[in-house]
């Protein structure tokens, strides 16, 4: 299995590899300068309600494509890829339960479907990094962690539930940069949503993420909590749709778009 230190730097590449099954890790990190995206798939009776619901959650939900049914294509951010191989990782979610977790959906795959990508915050992380910002998981070469939040999404249709964040520890005289760089992009998630006690939203133990990895939190560091993209797994797992496909949490696709291209100045 190839390791993310071996890896190309270019999009198309390192999607070819992950197509060829090759490599299954997190993308934090890889092709820097380029968006990369959530994956949430769902049945073309349920798309118009998610696309609401999204529209309704801009934050954890922010649009940068829908690929009609019947096309595995993401033609905008992408052209030449396939969703169904080029995301290192998936989860498939029936009636609500997380059946699996595979390289590949091709298998699984029907005509009906029609596939969302979501701004995802890796995006701007290396914005972050360009303006000194350290990035805990990136340095312990782990996935960010994220937490089921009790803040509420909008609710659409049959799709509701609890926003996902995911947390970045910054040092206390960083933060205020670290909320200007983050708000320059709305398309990936955009500025945080809660800094400081875990408590407030809802997280009793910052140790234990739903998902990804902890991270150490040092002395004189702040938590600092952004939207996530995982909000539709969150949402999946409350309101059971009969199907539902997304990435593994920071298994996400890489798209051939820059960052500068949904940067406001």
């Amino acid at each position: 299995m190839t390791t993310a230190t071996l890896l190309p730097t270019q999009p198309t590449e390192i999607r070819r590899v992950i197509r060829a099954g090759e490599y299954a890790g997190v993308t934090a990190g890889l092709a820097n300068g380029h968006v990369q995206a959530n994956l949430a798939v769902l049945p073309r009776d349920l798309a118009f309600d998610f696309l609401l619901f999204c529209q309704r959650n801009p934050q954890p939900c922010p649009i940068l494509e829908v690929i009609e049914a019947g096309s595995v294509e993401p033609s905008f951010v992408a052209p030449g890829a396939d969703i169904r191989t080029d995301v290192p990782g998936y989860r498939i979610y029936e009636e609500g339960e997380m059946i699996g977790e595979f390289q590949s959906v091709t298998d699984f795959w029907r005509d009906d479907l029609v596939s969302f990508l979501l701004g995802c915050s890796f995006s701007f992380e290396a914005a972050m990094s360009d303006s000194g910002i350290p990035l805990r998981h990136q340095e312990a070469g782990s996935n960010v962690p994220m937490y089921i939040t009790n803040i509420a999404t909008r609710p659409a249709g049959m799709f509701s539930g609890p926003m996902v964040v995911s947390m970045r520890p910054i040092p206390q005289e960083q933060i205020v940069r670290a909320v200007q760089v983050t708000s320059r992009f709305p398309d990936t998630h955009g500025a945080p949503i809660h800094i400081g006690d875990p408590e407030a939203i809802g997280i009793r133990d910052i140790d234990n993420p739903e998902f990804g990895e902890s991270v150490e939190i040092k002395p004189g560091e702040t938590p600092v909590f952004w939207a996530c993209g995982v909000t539709p797994q969150a949402v999946a797992l409350n309101c059971k749709p009969p199907l539902m496909i997304t990435h593994a949490p920071g298994k996400m696709f890489i798209t051939d778009r820059r960052d500068a291209d949904y940067a406001v100045i």
